[in-house]
């Protein structure tokens, strides 16, 4: 349906009268700290959210018998999804006319670095200059707490969607993806998603593969006075990373960049992202393990990204002085996430754009990211067209992370408009 600007001017005017409250709920939810297994105390906060929309709640753990076979899933890095569920709204309308939605958000938030790097604690959010800060202030509970303006606000006016709508809030988006993957499984379907990434305002049209992998070297202990009688383990590990860069090097020239990103600086990033290894510093280090973070082209299988990071491995175990002897050995644990496009000229692209440009008065920006999102379960795997739109902000997996709250509002706006054109509207009853 197309929304009169009466009617428009009304909707801007409730999702501005929530402005107050859905600073307060971010900060609730900035206040937990949901970190990976931590994701309980926050999830109740959302439940509550939900149910003063009068969503009817479905709250669940994934059930990692179910998903560990389907497409998409990645090897978990916890054990155990025990007392860590998902959360979803379940919106139904009394005549279901308009396309159905899933609004979908992830909960959980990576971890703050040191805090005394923090001009104040990670979660203890603060408001100074029109931002919200703290961890997971943008990435994304400030997505959750817009898409949840936005229905506050069409309710405020006595209004519904006249589709259904899945308010999802999901676990280990920063990880595996497996929570938005097991609301697949668990059967949430509709005619579109999208997904309120802190993208400055601007489309997803397409995102990196990404995946993790670990490298545990062998090498031989040996007592310092006489170092050249041990193989470092800890020397090795960064020889081999040292060498996975030329892949990183090749995989970032012309010739090999997918069309999205051929104007990119610098699209594909390999992270080593984790190290330990030794236990005596008078020793030779015997043990190491490194945690690798590999980014990769849509199109590129994980079968064949796997085949070229074991073969540069194997090819620096041959060559490298420092891998000479070592035993190396190959893990996957977490993301083994494919990367995907999305059709800018579908029905959810377009009515999209068209509510930002309606709000924001220009044209929307269109973005490739070099990261990963849950919009590929959906886009790939679903059957559903994703993407992503979220507020402006900055910090990410950093220091000082925030939110622009003015930013963050104007996506309810955009979101209540969407929803108002993409669901069609109904009175409630």
């Amino acid at each position: 349906m197309t929304i009169d600007e009466t009617l428009l001017g009304e909707i801007r005017a409730a999702v501005a009268d929530r402005r107050e409250e859905t600073v307060a709920f971010l900060s609730d939810i900035v206040a937990e700290p949901s970190l990976l297994g931590q994701e309980a105390s926050a999830q109740d906060r959302i439940e509550t959210e939900f149910r003063s929309l009068d969503l009817a709640i479905d709250r669940f753990e994934p059930d990692l018998e179910e998903i560990r076979t389907l497409p998409g899933f990645s090897p978990t890095v916890l054990d155990s999804y025990a007392g860590r569920e998902n959360v979803v709204g379940l919106h139904t309308p009394s005549e279901p006319k308009g396309r159905s939605l899933i609004l979908n958000g992830h909960i959980d938030v990576v971890p703050t670095g040191p805090e005394s790097l923090w001009t104040t604690p990670p979660f203890q959010p603060t408001i100074r200059d029109g931002r919200v800060y703290g961890r997971g202030a943008g990435d994304m509970k400030s997505g959750i707490a817009a898409y949840c303006a936005a229905i506050h606000a069409l309710r405020a006016l006595g209004l519904q969607p006249a589709a259904p709508v899945f308010l999802q809030s999901v676990i280990e988006e920063e990880c595996t993806g497996n929570g938005a993957l097991s609301c697949l499984a668990r059967g949430y379907k509709a005619d579109a998603a999208v997904i309120p990434e802190p993208f400055d305002q601007s489309l997803l049209v397409g995102q990196l593969g990404v995946m993790w992998l670990t490298v545990r070297i062998t090498g031989k202990p040996a007592h310092v006075l006489d170092t050249s009688a041990g193989i470092n383990a800890i020397e090795a590990a960064y020889a081999l990373f040292d060498a996975l860069r030329g892949l990183e090097a090749e995989w970032n020239e012309p010739a090999h960049r997918h069309a999205l990103y051929r104007d990119h600086v610098h699209p594909v990033n390999f992270n080593l992202g984790r190290i330990e290894g030794g236990d005596w510093a008078s020793s030779v280090p015997c043990t190491a393990a490194v945690d690798i973070r590999v980014g990769f082209y849509p199109g590129m299988t994980l079968s064949a990204v796997k085949a070229a990071l074991e073969g540069r491995i194997d090819q620096a175990v041959r060559e490298r002085r420092e891998l000479k002897g070592a035993t190396v050995a190959v893990e996957y644990r977490g993301f083994q996430a494919e990367g995907c496009v999305m059709a800018t000229d579908t029905p959810l692209m377009t009515t999209l754009s068209a509510a930002h440009q309606r709000i924001a008065g220009a044209p929307i920006a269109t973005m490739a990211s070099t990261a990963t999102t849950d919009a590929r379960f959906f886009e790939i795997y679903g059957g559903i067209p994703a993407t992503c739109y979220g507020a402006v902000g900055g910090g990410y997996h950093g220091i000082d992370e925030w939110v622009s709250i003015d930013s963050m509002m104007q996506v309810a706006e955009v979101l209540a408009l969407f929803v108002a054109e993409w669901c069609g509207l109904e009175q409630r009853p």
